[in-house]
């Protein structure tokens, strides 16, 4: 039996065409956290060879948002701020694990850490969501 915060999360994703194109894999979701992960393809590499900054940026903001809107308040971004540490190829596995830092009635802060398949961290990403008083489902 699946939990409220999977069974959100899931409605997200159904609905979310761009971490769809992704190709995002939900591999854990529980009450403010999320863990998702992505491989990358060619058409997400830069005219360096290297992953364009907005995949990455792009996958923890789905584990930012996943996180953030779990608990089915509707969960908007207010400002995030991602740093790149390691360049990203063709053919990586990137997993991003968001973690809640503060839940509070109108605000949320998270932290989501962006590695690849040799465990190797890429990027930190964080974000600040607003809570509005909507539910997702």
């Amino acid at each position: 039996m699946s939990t409220i915060h999977e069974d959100v999360v899931n409605h997200m994703m159904e609905n979310d065409f761009f971490s769809q194109w992704l190709g995002i894999e939900v591999l854990e979701i529980k009450e403010g956290y999320s863990k998702i992960k992505m491989t990358v393809r060619k058409e997400m590499v830069n005219g360096f060879g290297i992953v364009h900054g907005g995949i990455p940026f792009s996958l923890a903001d789905s584990a930012f948002a996943f996180a953030c809107n779990n608990r089915n308040n509707l969960s908007v971004a207010l400002d995030t701020s991602i740093n790149f540490v390691k360049p990203v190829h063709i053919g990586d596995q990137l997993t991003a694990e968001a973690i809640e830092l503060h839940n509070g009635r109108s605000t949320g802060l998270y932290h989501i850490t962006i590695s690849n398949q040799h465990k190797h961290t890429v990027a930190l990403f964080k974000g600040l969501c607003f809570r509005t008083e909507k539910k997702l489902i």
